[in-house]
């Protein structure tokens, strides 16, 4: 399936474009600049191409992923080129816009699904992220799409434009608003934040760090956000209000008006039990990862880096609030404890069995006869560091006395040192080795 990125070159097209491809499909990516183009589709080994239109006619399916602003300029000039069967997509924050236009310019014979994915480029997969679709008509490219997202365990909701776009006006356009309003103000009381993470409690933290991923977002994306819809200004317009009322009340002494107010907010959010139970589950685990990283010092550790996928390993000497320290051979590492997660055991087991040379080894040994070789193995193949066991010969005969049976196993282990452990299971089960 042929499948073209119009604005493929950064932040979610780009995202997509690497996605499609990993998933085995034919990308192309288009952007005005050339160079960047060029580079971008080098690096993740998809076609480029100037021409959009071109493009557009080629494909199977077209997603437009370029700034809100030009979006409708761009459905304009690609929906009336789309060949007969093909679908046409957008990811942008804006469904009714778009979907008005694409109704009215697409192609006789071609298909439109509006779409909003509720995530950034940061992310590593389509798991656990939400995606609107709003779809104005019926074709079997919606369920091809609802199936696929569905298959890659995203969230899908499906809705109209103007539903989206007056929910965006509170999770979007309020949310960001806010969170923006109160980075400024920081910084108008030229507060040092790094200090006043000392005093934190741990939710105040998670808040600075909710603040900081909102204002490293592309400004001009969060401007056109902010400035589309006609249900992004009644939103500012009545959080302003709000805000005033609220301070009015405080600079008034008004506890009465004020302890109201708060109640009735504290009412109209949803199931505040199960917000206390989720908000105090990302608390723990924060502090958990902390914890286990505290008590594995001078141990092995394995960590991931979160964005570039990367794995460390070595011996774990230091740990502060914002580095850990791994001594890994001759080099010492400082790695971001923001910027890393701590493997399980499970997960460190997969890794060493895609990353380490494995180590195969033969051990003949006697037990009584009534004895069941399968379940030796299997016992074997449960201890750590055993990648694998197989049963190579049974033999009972000369040398062997005529209660026992002489086994021979072969096994893989990660490292050489688990070899020990090994015969010290079948010490332990009272074998005699050969």
């Amino acid at each position: 399936m042929k499948i073209a990125i119009i604005g493929g070159t950064r932040g979610l097209g780009k995202w997509i474009a690497s996605f499609l491809k990993e998933k085995g499909y034919q990308v192309t990516i288009t952007s005005r600049d050339e160079l960047s183009g060029n580079a971008v589709s080098k690096k993740l080994g998809v076609e480029y191409s100037s021409d959009n239109q071109k493009v557009a006619g080629e494909s199977d399916v077209v997603i437009i992923s370029v700034p809100i602003e030009s979006t409708e300029s761009v459905i304009k000039q690609l929906a009336p080129h789309m060949s007969k069967g093909s679908l046409l997509m957008d990811v942008t924050s804006v469904k009714e816009k778009p979907a008005i236009l694409m109704q009215e310019y697409l192609a006789e014979g071609a298909y439109f699904l509006p779409s909003h994915p509720m995530f950034g480029p940061r992310v590593r997969s389509l798991e656990g992220q939400v995606i609107v679709l709003t779809p104005l008509q019926e074709s079997e490219w919606f369920n091809t799409v609802f199936k696929f997202l569905e298959d890659h365990k995203a969230r899908v909701l499906v809705t109209t434009p103007e539903k989206h776009d007056e929910m965006m006006s509170v999770v979007q356009v309020l949310t960001h608003f806010a969170y923006i309003s109160i980075s400024s103000a920081i910084k108008k009381l030229n507060l040092d934040i790094k200090e006043s993470r000392k005093f934190a409690s741990p939710i105040y933290n998670l808040m600075l760090d909710i603040i900081s991923r909102i204002v490293a977002q592309n400004p001009y994306l969060v401007y056109s956000i902010q400035t589309q819809t006609d249900y992004a200004y009644q939103a500012r317009e009545i959080f302003m209000e709000t805000i005033n009322e609220l301070n009015d009340m405080l600079i008034n002494n008004n506890q009465t008006e004020f302890v109201n107010a708060m109640s009735s907010a504290a009412k109209n959010m949803d199931d505040i039990e199960a917000a206390l139970g989720r908000s105090d589950k990302v608390i723990s685990a924060l502090n958990q990862e902390i914890s286990a990283l505290k008590e594995s010092i001078n141990s092995e550790v394995f960590l991931r880096h979160i964005y570039s996928g990367k794995t460390h390993y070595g011996i774990l000497k230091e740990i502060s609030p914002d580095f850990v320290t791994l001594i890994s051979g001759k080099k010492i590492l400082k790695l971001k404890i923001a910027n890393i997660e701590v493997l399980s055991p499970s997960q460190v087991q997969d890794w060493k069995l895609n990353n380490f040379k494995q180590y195969e080894y033969h051990i003949s040994v006697i037990f009584p006869s009534h004895c069941d070789p399968q379940i030796i193995a299997s016992a074997i193949s449960n201890l750590e560091g055993v990648v694998s066991t197989s049963l190579m010969d049974i033999y009972q005969g000369e040398q062997i006395d005529n209660n026992q049976i002489s086994i021979t196993f072969s096994y893989k282990v990660l490292e050489a040192r688990f070899s020990k452990e090994v015969e010290n299971l079948l010490k332990g089960f009272g074998a005699i080795i050969r």
